[in-house]
């Protein structure tokens, strides 16, 4: 094996290493274009450095932004609407804890009182969470 090709690898592991201390999915895929380079230093023994160092920055520029496109399309969160609580609201039936008077009213939802639009409706009347719009929810008569 030659050296240059062992100087790709050292800087693959380096690269993946730096992610795993600080995980951000950009370093890996710098790790895995340097793999791949030492890849076609070992198939291409005589590539100059020049062409090295081209072929790693087109391969990195594809690998990063064909992970963005994937990652656009395929959330890393088996729950995404974890940290979206108004929205994990939608669907969902309560009472009204304070008359809708003007279009703002109030339901309780565990402990928290949230702030809710809809048609005038008295205290007490059960209503449907229809949307969300940050802290406040829009609501229909059940």
């Amino acid at each position: 094996m030659s050296t240059i090709a062992i100087v790709w690898g050292c800087l693959a592991i380096g690269l993946i290493a730096v992610e795993v201390m600080a995980p951000g999915v950009f370093m890996l895929w710098l790790g895995f274009a340097a793999g791949a380079v030492m890849g076609l230093v070992l198939v291409f023994p005589g590539m100059s450095l020049l062409w090295q160092a081209i072929a790693f920055a087109l391969i990195s520029m594809a690998l990063v932004p064909a992970y963005r496109h994937f990652l656009g399309r395929n959330p890393p969160s088996d729950r995404p609407l974890l940290n979206r609580r108004s929205v994990q609201l939608v669907g969902h039936v309560y009472p009204l804890s304070t008359a809708i008077v003007s279009g703002r009213g109030q339901i309780k939802v565990g402990d928290a009182l949230w702030t809710v639009v809809g048609p005038d409706l008295p205290v007490g009347t059960r209503v449907r969470v229809t949307s969300a719009d940050a802290m406040i929810l829009e609501v229909a008569p059940e």
